[in-house]
């Protein structure tokens, strides 16, 4: 009965996937670009498998054992990926089955990497796929709730208070799970609406403005112009990074903030702090390394520091300008702030920044404790001691993210991927940046990856969205034991 749950719950995961891979036939339709008929059959056959699998194991509605919804959600993630492979294939865009996994892995995870050297010569109904897999996969984590908690049979539970992996329970909500999930929705298509119609406001084609929008609102990157966001105006360019800037920021706490709701929102300013002191922080040192180190204008450097860095810090992955020529050090800076990620409860990647300033003061913790053994020290949270479980989750987290990474180096350097571009592709496959170190970088792409160092990036995009330990749980032995 659990295994026909699951395969009723992917079969209507199917359905929603083909309506979307269907939808991209207005594109195709509008710009005539021949590719209807191939979009046409994707969809029909996604949806159509979805469709006979609801049918054939409708009556499975209720999921016994907790420990499969683990294998659920890996699934689901999955599934969207193959068979987001489809519309690439099917239109002839790609034609290797490594390359358009890759691509689709990166579009739901909303990682940003691509192997397409120029995206300007891609049909509409690809580009507008493309965006599309992003703006669903942004918002992934509520499928991952909606799959995971009513079969765990709970029904009072904040919708980012754990994601993936227990990141955040410092504050716990009094709506159902279902109420939360619409709220957050609602935010999501909010500003989703405000900033296409934004940008269209700016002199920004409608067309231009919806792609740009779903894969910046969603820290996803992909994007419609070979340069990325350079060619933008200069208002564009900031209406974008304010986009990227509230991606960041927990969606509950944006809920609360524009409801009126002051009151459930202080367990949540001690992140946000952090969050914007990081950003502000780098985006000074950035400006001044851009002036003194690269000769821009003043006014240059602060556009390029403010846009490039809430894209860094977001993970989205967006460029103003080809990065892989800045200064080396910048460069590194950049790596380490897309390994600290936005708030918990964003469409972000990396670590977060709840686990970040938790690190920071258990390791103040222990230096204290050294200078003065018999003093009580406990790392501390919105003013509150953080329990040992959480600590531990953190710990464990950060000690399974760099010990993934350090794997993805190796194997990626096994595949004939040298040093640079290795590290530069595994953090940035894992945090959800997207462009990498090397060729990989800036305006560059993956296209000269061999098969299995895609894949290996592939698995590594899988990981870094579902936080390591969704995936890494399924190898136990003791899971798959009654």
């Amino acid at each position: 009965m659990d295994i026909k749950y699951i395969l009723r719950f992917l079969s209507i995961v199917l359905m929603v996937e083909g309506l979307m891979i269907l939808s991209c036939l207005i594109a195709a339709l509008h710009f005539a670009d021949g590719t209807w008929q191939a979009i046409t059959e994707s969809g029909l056959f996604t949806f159509a498998i979805g469709l006979f699998g609801m049918v054939r194991y409708s009556g499975a509605r209720t999921m016994r054992d907790r420990r499969l919804a683990y294998l659920l959600v890996v699934l689901m993630w999955v599934v969207l990926a193959l068979f987001g492979t489809l519309p690439f294939l099917a239109t002839g865009t790609l034609t290797n089955f490594a390359d358009a996994l890759f691509e689709s892995m990166s579009g739901i995870t909303s990682t940003g990497a691509t192997v397409f050297a120029s995206v300007e010569r891609l049909p509409a109904s690809i580009l507008l796929w493309r965006s599309i897999t992003q703006w669903f996969g942004g918002f992934g984590i509520v499928l991952l709730v909606l799959a995971v908690v009513p079969s765990m049979g709970i029904n009072k539970y904040s919708l980012y208070t754990a994601e993936a992996s227990g990141a955040d329970n410092t504050g716990k909500q009094t709506a159902s799970t279902a109420a939360t999930v619409r709220q957050t929705l609602g935010v999501y298509i909010l500003l989703t609406t405000v900033f296409v119609v934004l940008l269209h406001k700016s002199g920004m084609h409608v067309w231009d403005a919806v792609n740009i929008t779903f894969t910046n609102i969603s820290s996803g990157g992909f994007s419609i112009y070979d340069n990325s966001l350079e060619r933008l105006t200069h208002t564009q360019q900031y209406i974008v990074a304010a986009a990227m800037l509230l991606s960041g920021v927990n969606f509950a706490l944006l809920y609360n903030v524009l409801t009126f709701h002051w009151d459930r929102i202080r367990h949540k300013l001690e992140q946000l702090r952090f969050y914007l002191c990081i950003y502000v922080v780098t985006v000074i040192f950035v400006a001044v390394a851009l002036t003194t180190e690269m000769g821009f204008r003043v006014s240059d450097a602060i556009r390029c520091s403010i846009v490039q860095t809430i894209s860094v810090l977001t993970t989205t992955g967006s460029l103003v300008a080809d990065t892989s020529g800045w200064w080396v050090p910048v460069t590194y800076v950049f790596v380490i702030l897309s390994l600290c990620g936005g708030m918990a409860g964003s469409t972000t990647g990396g670590l977060k920044a709840m686990r970040v300033i938790i690190l920071i003061r258990h390791v103040r913790k222990i230096l204290r404790d050294r200078l003065h053994p018999r003093s009580v020290n406990p790392v501390r949270l919105n003013r509150k001691p953080v329990s040992e479980h959480l600590l531990t989750n953190v710990m464990v987290i950060f000690m399974v993210y760099v010990s993934v990474i350090f794997a993805g180096v190796m194997l990626l350097m096994l595949c004939d991927i040298n040093a640079t571009e290795s590290i530069g592709a595994a953090i940035a496959c894992i945090t959800g940046y997207g462009p990498g170190l090397g060729i990989s970088g800036g305006f560059g792409c993956y296209a000269h990856f061999t098969p299995a160092a895609k894949a290996i990036c592939s698995l590594l995009m899988l990981l870094g969205r579902l936080e390591c330990l969704t995936v890494l749980i399924l190898f136990i032995p003791a899971f798959w034991k009654r």
